[in-house]
């Protein structure tokens, strides 16, 4: 089978690895000409937002998906017209690629999310500080989404197509990765912690299995339920999740993609997201996600003040270590703050894994030459 891909970064990557075991042709598309997939598939150079690139790309091929959702749908749309399998659909696609759209999504669905107000652009705002502003569309990895905590922050705001949401009292941020196949078969993987880096906006450990009590485990329950309903898709989502401190979740967003939340399950469960995203797009049987123990996840991202060829500071030692396990993205050129790999580490006990994902970020840093 002939499977197309937007987007040529490390999702695509690991998606590829972790299907070389079977038949399939993969092609990426990536504006980047060192992009991570682009010596291990049948790589195209090209603008995955230009409605003319991503149809020339996909008319020949069994099933298109995508690693990152701002491409362009509309050429996406006329591909299903044309026969070719789209996972997740254009609609999906769509109506996660645009923030408004998501939240209104939320709200129609009765799904828990954040009250909101959306505005075009600043002169519009009539919403009560603190609140957090996310851009309608372009915003991942922390960028485009910004905290308005007092007045004086005002002045700060972004004049262009907004949400504006209420600012949620964390106590906890969650992930659960959600897969559907065409057949309508769902699996869901054990949810994770998220514990993220507060200067980069970025995560910084994935924990699993988290300790959460009844009532959360049920409402997280009845959110996956309520989304793979409305979604009414084949694909896999990752749904960010907020615990507040009155133990109410709500839904931050959702990727319609692979995510960086799902990189533990590579070692730390039966199956990896990878695995699960193939079945997906292949409509197979879905995989079992049972975790394996307490698992964990470290990004690997480059440090402050280093451009240029990358150099693993330090990986050496990290290697050393037992049921430590090393992903690197072949990127060869590093920058402040860039995703550059992971690594993942299986412990016994939640304290043991802490305190091995606490030694590893210690001991590896990614600088340059």
């Amino acid at each position: 089978m002939k499977i197309g891909i937007l987007g040529g970064g490390q999702l695509g990557r690991m998606l590829i690895q972790s299907a070389l075991k079977y038949d399939d042709e993969f092609y990426t598309l990536d504006p980047a000409a060192d992009a991570p997939c682009h010596n291990i598939s049948y790589f195209t150079q090209g603008n995955f937002n230009d409605y003319q690139t991503v149809l020339d790309f996909g008319q020949d091929k069994d099933v298109v998906t995508i690693e990152i959702e701002h491409v362009n749908a509309d050429a996406l749309e006329e591909l299903e017209k044309k026969g070719v399998k789209v996972v997740p659909n254009s609609r999906i696609i769509k109506t996660i690629q645009q923030k408004i759209l998501q939240k209104e999504f939320y709200k129609e669905h009765n799904i828990p999310s954040p009250d909101f107000q959306t505005v075009q652009n600043k002169s519009e705002i009539s919403f009560a500080v603190p609140f957090v502003q996310k851009m309608n569309t372009g915003g991942y990895d922390g960028k485009g989404v910004q905290v308005i905590r007092t007045e004086d922050d005002l002045k700060n705001l972004w004049d262009a197509p907004s949400v504006l949401e209420n600012l949620v009292d964390i106590d906890k941020e969650l992930s659960v990765i959600v897969a559907r196949n065409e057949n309508g078969e769902t699996r869901i993987f054990p949810v994770t912690e998220m514990v993220a880096d507060p200067k980069l906006n970025l995560l910084d450990f994935n924990i699993c299995p988290t300790m959460l009590n009844e009532n959360t485990e049920c409402q997280i329950s009845a959110i996956t339920e309520k989304f793979l309903q409305a979604v009414n898709s084949p694909g896999l989502f990752a749904i960010e999740l907020f615990l507040d401190k009155n133990g109410k979740v709500w839904v931050n967003e959702t990727a319609p993609r692979l995510h960086n939340s799902g990189h533990q399950s590579q070692e730390g469960n039966s199956n990896s997201q990878f695995e699960q995203m193939y079945r997906v797009v292949k409509n197979l049987p879905l995989a079992d996600t049972d975790a394996n123990g307490y698992s964990g996840m470290l990004n690997l991202v480059g440090a402050e003040g280093f451009t240029g060829r990358v150099i693993y500071k330090g990986l050496d030692e990290a290697l050393k270590l037992p049921k430590t396990y090393v992903h690197l993205y072949g990127k060869t050129e590093t920058k402040p703050g860039r995703k550059m790999g992971h690594i993942n580490v299986l412990a016994d006990s939640r304290e043991e894994l802490m305190e091995k994902l606490v030694k590893i970020k210690e001991m590896v840093q990614v600088i340059a030459e």
